[in-house]
């Protein structure tokens, strides 16, 4: 069912596809300031763990390996095939890089630097001109470039889901939607009542459906 071929210990592959995607995160997002540098390296913390486990050491194929092989006994969990846990447990017959659940994480990473990518471009220009950016992805919502790192993160889950990044996922969106809140708190003293508006008319992380105007956080 999967490919026998050794798929763990590549420390070398660790450490080249962890530098791909923190660079590519920090050429879209280029942080500037220290709460851009947090951001990142929040980010960066979840990528290097994501990358241990998929090429350099299986923590969660090891804790999980009796009850897996249990459930599972024909597969070989120390392929590299085996690692992508969502198309394997739940009977994906064929090459998991074309299982629903990788397609579905290709979606969820490429938005979410497409995030990174227009809002910082729209930010740039509104900074340069001193004044908020609401045009283009901020008329949709205030946080693009945050909820661009969590989309990416989850595309990530979707793909090689390990108990690590699990419980490093829900802390960092927390993280991301207090740094808005605190970027929000700087905006209202910088804009007052025009970015007061601008809460009220645009929601924080989740874009209104079909129009709708409610207050969102």
């Amino acid at each position: 069912m999967h490919d026998a071929a050794p798929a763990y210990g590549l420390w070398f592959l660790v450490l080249l596809n962890s530098a791909i995607f923190i660079f590519f995160a920090f050429t879209f997002f280029k942080p500037n300031t220290p709460r851009d540098w947090r951001s990142l390296g929040a980010f960066s913390a979840f990528i290097l763990a994501l990358f241990t486990e998929m090429y350099g050491f299986p923590l969660t194929i090891y804790l999980l390996s009796g009850w897996l092989q249990s459930r599972w006994p024909g597969v070989d969990w120390m392929s590299h095939d085996a690692g992508h846990l969502l198309e394997t447990t739940l009977g994906w017959g064929t090459n998991p890089h074309f299982g629903p659940f990788h397609i579905l994480s290709f979606i969820f990473i490429g938005g979410g630097f497409s995030l990174l990518s227009v809002g910082w471009k729209e930010l740039y220009q509104a900074q340069r001109r001193h004044r908020l950016a609401t045009t283009g992805i901020y008329a949709r919502i205030r946080h693009p470039q945050y909820v661009g790192f969590i989309s990416i993160m989850l595309g990530f889950l979707f793909q090689w889901p390990t108990l690590l990044t699990l419980l490093m996922f829900p802390v960092l969106t927390a993280m991301y939607v207090r740094l808005g809140k605190s970027e929000e708190k700087d905006a209202l003293r910088e804009f007052g009542q025009e970015y007061s508006d601008y809460m009220n008319r645009v929601p924080g992380f989740i874009p209104h459906l079909w129009g709708a105007e409610r207050r969102s956080a």
